[in-house]
């Protein structure tokens, strides 16, 4: 099975180092694995965005065009992406920084407060770690353990305080789409179960 994904932001919101992370752990899982990086005219400040393709078998080549997953850390990336994906996909939004609606009523939509949660934290700059947490708890396509090891090494445990800041943030971004999927399957059932004590 192949999972394509794009994590796309400006320059300076770490949006490459939640691909490598990714695709350290889909690694240490022993899956196959493609990182493409993708930078704008200026690295900071600029656009960003990297494709990150997993699969079981060998992959044929590293390009999304029609993704499984994309995660937009501000609006000009999902203006920009809003339209790469796949019917039926999901799209994960950072919505501290992006007010507008997605309009793509052919997909989901999970949309997370990564830079208002990584400031509660302490710290903005934790902002895509939280928003990784959240794309793990979306996909599940890596197992949450081997993650956090994947960032402990990729993100660097020469601070100890921040290798910790680290470890909360994807914690609490897993925490909050996990409940934010519980919260949508209840709301999916009720009128089910409306429906049933209608017949009855």
């Amino acid at each position: 099975m192949l999972t394509k994904t794009i994590f796309a932001g400006f320059g300076g919101q770490g949006v490459m180092l939640m691909g490598v992370c990714l695709a350290t752990a889909a690694m240490n899982e022993g899956k196959h694995v493609t990182f493409l990086p993708s930078y704008g005219a200026e690295v900071r400040g600029g656009t960003a965005n990297c494709t990150v393709s997993i699969s079981t078998e060998e992959i044929a080549s590293p390009i999304a065009s029609s993704p499984d997953y994309i995660l937009a850390m501000n609006a000009p990336s999902m203006e920009r992406f809003r339209n790469f994906l796949r019917p039926n996909g999901t799209f994960i939004t950072n919505s501290t920084l992006i007010e507008a609606e997605l309009l793509r009523p052919d997909v989901h939509e999970i949309r997370v407060p990564g830079s208002g949660i990584a400031e509660g934290l302490g710290s903005m700059r934790i902002t895509n770690m939280v928003m990784l947490g959240a794309y793990a708890a979306a996909s599940n396509i890596v197992s949450f353990r081997v993650l956090l090891d994947a960032v402990n090494t990729v993100a660097g445990a020469k601070k100890k305080e921040l290798a910790e800041l680290n470890i909360k943030a994807v914690q609490a971004g897993c925490d909050y789409v996990r409940e934010f999927l519980k919260s949508a399957e209840k709301k999916k059932q009720a009128p089910a179960k409306e429906a049933g004590e209608e017949l009855a």
